[in-house]
This record gives structure tokens, sequence and C-alpha cells, in this order.
């Protein structure tokens, strides 16, 4: 097999339930549901972190983002001695490109926008074409998903006055704001510029390395008319957001069309999920009507709500079409994955909290080789109630804040209970116990790594955790 070109597409705030491949009859995801039907479907994928900028970090490094400081969105940004995927694959020959929401650091330090951009916050300046990315269309944070660059109507956004300028802005290579073809739908904006960049690469006889980070359906939600008529029977909440989800899908279609017509689509590896679970709440009106599909919580907690996601692997040289996979994986696994895949040495031994996953899609193995760790700062109201660490194996989950003060540890069987209603802890102390320890060692080796035990050069992340808390490890009793 040759070295397979790869794309990592994600959405932002899709929730497990808001595609028809796991079970929506409402929101119209054709090309999706095509591509499941070649694809391998992941029934339990999981976001390395409960909301944006962690998962996106994860996605680059293979590494948990207390590792690095990018602890919450817009905390941190993402550090250059980072070893991420764009860096290793360009020293492989890839083309590498960058196309969407970047939100793992700011990308001016004049310009004042998007949520931290310009003088005062030029410490957190990151932009993607200094983290190994050649091409790059992309923006600090959120924008509209239609019309990306103007404020809503209709009080979508509090910040300023529909049709004035939204404050965010799409950035290049050369780091320019780009001023050209930025109406409409903003997933087709931003596929306008991925496209070009896949053709180059394969006109060049070039393997490419494509992250494509749409910003459907986050906030500010916004669908153009056409894609509202498609659900004119339904509220205008509803209208926007699973038009805006439909009009995504459209552009997925379209690049996997492109793919095909170049005759590439056999050596891609092609992945695609969500960065977390939906936003706002159960039954509220508004444009948030994201769908967990019964999971409980929602973004920002760890419960499977929150980092419960849509996921896909289309790889024809490896994944089976229509093939399920039911065995816990997560964005944390593509680092790992790819490299051993394109057969990249990394220069030091600093430590993944992903695996390779190929074994499990080739379908060698039952059990994935190392459990996948969770910390997560935030309220326990804003978490739906749930802990704030955690750890998931192959059929439990277990959930503490490692205090009795803050609540009781947690255990479910998410083989029988993926809805995480019943507590066994009781009749899985060892389990706990098992977990605990590990929980312990991951902790204890993320703190080295946040005071810069895995860079050969003095290092401490920006945002570091002492700075919110004013402590970093917890006691574990």
């Amino acid at each position: 097999m040759t070295r397979p070109n790869i794309i990592l597409t994600m959405c932002d705030d899709l929730g497990f339930g808001d595609v028809g491949f796991n079970g929506n009859e409402v929101i119209r995801t054709p090309q999706l549901d095509a591509m499941a039907a070649r694809a391998a479907r992941f029934s339990r994928f999981y976001a390395g972190g409960p909301v944006c900028s962690p998962t996106r970090g994860t996605c680059l490094t293979g590494r948990h983002y207390f590792r690095y400081g990018v602890t919450h969105a817009n905390k941190g940004s993402l550090p250059a001695q980072e070893i991420n995927l764009a860096q290793v694959l360009r020293t492989q020959g890839y083309a590498t490109g960058h196309f969407g929401k970047w939100h793992l650091g700011t990308l001016s330090k004049s310009v004042v926008e998007g949520n931290r951009g310009g003088p005062h916050g030029s410490r957190y300046y990151a932009p993607p074409w200094e983290r190994g990315f050649d091409i790059c269309f992309s923006t600090e944070a959120k924008v509209p998903t239609w019309d990306p660059m103007n404020t809503p109507a209709e009080g979508e956004d509090r910040w300023g006055r529909p049709g004035t300028p939204y404050g965010t802005h799409y950035w290049a290579e050369s780091g320019a704001r780009v001023t050209d073809n930025l109406s409409g739908d903003d997933s087709r904006v931003i596929m306008d510029r991925a496209i070009p960049f896949i053709q180059d690469a394969v006109r060049r006889n070039q393997p490419f390395f494509a992250v494509v980070w749409f910003h459907a359906p986050h906030t500010p939600v916004v669908a153009g008319p056409e894609y509202r008529a498609m659900y004119e029977d339904f509220s205008e909440g509803e209208q926007h957001y699973y038009g805006c989800i439909t009009a995504m899908d459209e552009q997925v279609g379209r690049l996997n069309s492109v793919l095909a017509e170049l005759g590439v689509r056999a050596n891609t590896m092609h992945w695609f999920c969500s960065d977390n679970g939906p936003e706002g709440r159960d039954g509220v009106t508004g444009r948030n009507r994201g769908s967990t599909a019964g999971l409980r919580g929602r973004k920002r907690s760890l419960f499977n709500g929150g980092i419960a996601v849509p996921a896909l692997l289309e790889w024809p040289d490896v994944a089976g079409a229509g093939q399920i996979i039911d065995l816990p994986c997560s964005t944390l696994d593509y680092f790992p994955t790819i490299t051993d895949t394109v057969g990249c040495s990394l220069p030091d031994d600093r430590p993944l909290d992903g695996i390779d996953l190929t074994p499990i899609v080739r379908e060698e193995t039952r059990t994935r080789a190392r459990p996948i760790p969770y910390r997560f700062l935030e309220t326990r109201e804003a978490m739906f109630g749930s802990p704030t660490i955690a750890m998931i194996d192959d059929r439990y989950k277990y959930l503490t804040n490692f205090s009795e003060q803050q609540g009781e540890d947690i255990c479910f069987d998410l083989g029988d209970d993926p809805q995480e209603r019943n507590n066994i802890i009781e009749e899985q102390r060892p389990f706990a116990a098992e977990m605990r320890e590990q929980l312990r060692v991951f902790l204890d080796s993320c703190q080295a790594s946040h005071q810069g035990a895995d860079y050969a050069e003095p290092y401490r992340p920006l945002d570091a955790y002492q700075q919110v808390t004013g402590e970093w490890s917890v006691q574990v009793p």
C-alpha cells in the first residue's frame, strides 16, 4: 500500500444523533449516509475533550490537552514545541493544508479579531502556518454559518448589530486576511479552498494532508433560504439548525466526489467526526437543536452526550464498507494511527495518549490497548452534573472528582447502558480501583508534561492550570 492521502473532516458541536447514519430521521444528511455505507462507522467514538479547542489539540498531537495548556476553549495555544501531524507529514513529503476553524491560538498580533486576536492576545499567537501547514484558509474561532463575515439578524449574536462585520476573519498562510468569496454558506466557502489544494497536490503527484474543520453547526447558527426551505414545516430555530447541517453535508459529498473524480479515493484515509456533543440544553427554544440520541449530558459534560460523537473512517484499503466498530476510539488516536501508517519515527519518546487504531479497524483485536482519559475544568452545573475526571476502557467508564466532598465516584457499563442511567460502582470496586490508579499515573504524567518535561528547552504552557485554580494536581485518596 502506498502512503495514503489523509483528510481530517470535523464539525463543530454536531450531536451524536444529528446524522442519518446514527438514526436521525429529520435532518437530511444523504452524503454522510452514503459515505457511511462505504466506510467504517464508529458506534463508540469519543472526542478528545467535551469542548472544541481541547479536542482540536488531541487531533493533531495524540496527546491530552492538559499536557500543553489548551484546557478549554480560548485557553492557551498549541505550543511550537508540540509535535503535530502537519509537521510530521511535511517531513514525509506531504502537502499540508488547514481550512476552517483553528481555535488553537490567535492568528494576528495586530488586528483585533475573533475571541483573542490582536495585541492583547499576542502571547497566544500560534497560527497554523507556523505549525506545519503550507496552505491555510483559517479562522481563529467561530463565525456565522451563513455569510460568515457578517453579524446575523434576529439576535443570533448579542455583541454586534445585524449586518455589521462579525469580527472574525479568514486568514491565508501569508498572514494576510482573505477578502474574496466569503458570502453564502460557510461550509461551501471552506470547501472552495480545500478542493483546489487537493487538486493541486494530485496534479503534482504529491500525497496530501487536509484538515477541514467546519464551523457548522456552532452558534451563530444560520442557514440560507434554500436550506431553510427544506424544513419549512419546522420552527425558525429548527430550520436554521437542520439547514446548516444539510448544507455542510452537501460539501462533504462534494469533497468525496472530487476524490473519486481525481482517482484518489481508494488511497485516501478520510476521517469524519464532531469536536464534542451539541450545545444548549434539552428542550430549549432558539437554534441550538442538537440531538444526543438519548445520551446523557451535552457539550462540556464528561457524560456520553458531551463526548460521544458521530464518526466515520473511509479508507478503502483498510476499512470495510459498512463495517461497524464498537470498541471505544478517540481523536487522540488520529496521531498514532497516521504516523504508524506512514512509517514516521518521532524524534523523542514523549508520552502519547492515543493508540494506533489499525488493528481495531482490521478486526485483528477485540481490545483497546489503553483507556481513554479525560480531565476538564468547568462548573458541575455546566457539566450537567458529571465529575471532572474520567477514563473509558473497552466496556466500562469510571468518573471521579478524587474527593468525597465533591460527590461519589461513578461507574457505567457502556455495553449495556450507553445512556449512563445505572451507577454500578458498588459491584465494580476492583475495576474502579484499577482505573483510579491509572488516572493517578496519567495525571502525574500530565503534570510533568505541563512543567516542560517533554521539551528539550524550558517551557511553561500558557494558561497553566495553576493560574486557573491555584494548584495543579489533585489529591488521590
